[in-house]
């Protein structure tokens, strides 16, 4: 069976992955069908970064995404379109919350100091 997995890489205490597409009766770091993607847990937040479209023709084929692999497919949007369903709501409802931010937050204008030295607003 084929399976879509992490591979180690990077020093000791120092880890990065790989995502590969490997025979699942081969060792963890052993030899490997194609390297699609790359995942380093050690940067905030942690950089995912998979090729949706090598990765969607091997679930088409069959393989099969360790634990790991489908958490990252499923954050990344690319198990959704594999199963036909639309982009992650988590994605979108950010990308809305974001803009709707953007767009209602009205500009303020700075405070204006009267001769007393007090702003307008009434602060000390």
């Amino acid at each position: 069976m084929v399976r879509i997995r992490l591979r180690r890489q990077g020093a000791k205490k120092q880890p990065t992955y790989r995502v590969v597409v490997a025979d699942s009766r081969s060792p963890r770091d052993g030899r490997f069908i194609e390297n699609i993607g790359f995942y380093n847990p050690r940067t905030d937040p942690p950089t995912i970064n998979i090729e949706s479209e090598r990765a969607l023709h091997w679930l088409k084929e069959g393989a099969q995404p360790s634990d790991a692999v489908l958490r990252m497919l499923k954050k990344t949007g690319i198990w959704q379109q594999f199963k036909g369903i639309e982009a992650p709501p988590e994605a979108e409802t950010e990308a809305a919350e974001v803009s709707e931010a953007e767009a209602a937050a009205p500009e303020v204008p700075e405070a204006v100091e009267t001769e007393e030295g007090e702003n307008s607003s009434g602060e000390a």
